[in-house]
């Protein structure tokens, strides 16, 4: 995400110099500039692309070795949810379906809170995504893992769980 984000600091075209170009490096610039420019809503990817580098920070989600496990892919809900370093990525890709108590499945038991949600002001969400609200899991086998949670994942967002610690 991070690579791919780098288009938004490229409102031109890009093109890099050449002897097509004159050897200009006219257009082979990063704008850093845009995202302190309340107009445009750049600072909100500034802002998502800092709060995942953080996720992996706490949780190394990406270095880890455990390669997941998606255990839900559900094409009419336009819904994904997969387990990765003992963190739940739930994603719904729906551009106007919110769902109350969407079941996912959860292969630990306990208690989950949110580590993250794409729906939070900071990135341009519109905050509905309660960060006090706590994920208990159900002892009861769902989408191929042992216990399931229940979520509130509102149209277009994504939302990270990361189990409780326990004290």
């Amino acid at each position: 995400m991070n690579f791919e984000g780098n288009e938004f600091g490229h409102p031109e075209w890009l093109d890099f110099p050449r002897v097509g170009n004159g050897d200009s490096y006219q257009h082979a610039r990063r704008q850093w500039g845009l995202v302190d420019d309340q107009l445009l809503r750049y600072r909100y990817l500034n802002n998502f692309d800092a709060a995942m580098q953080k996720l992996e920070d706490k949780y190394h989600w990406l270095a880890g070795t455990d390669p997941g496990y998606v255990s839900l892919k559900h094409e009419g809900d336009k819904v994904i949810a997969y387990e990765r370093a003992g963190l739940v990525f739930i994603f719904n890709f729906h551009p106007t379906q919110s769902f109350t108590d969407y079941r996912v499945g959860a292969e630990v038991p306990g208690e989950y809170h949110l580590a993250l949600s794409t729906d939070d002001k900071e990135f341009g969400g519109f905050g509905h995504v309660d960060h006090k609200t706590k994920y208990p899991t159900t002892d009861m086998p769902w989408n191929g893992r042992k216990n399931y949670l229940q979520v509130y994942i509102p149209a277009r967002t994504a939302i990270v769980l990361a189990l409780a610690p326990t004290a």
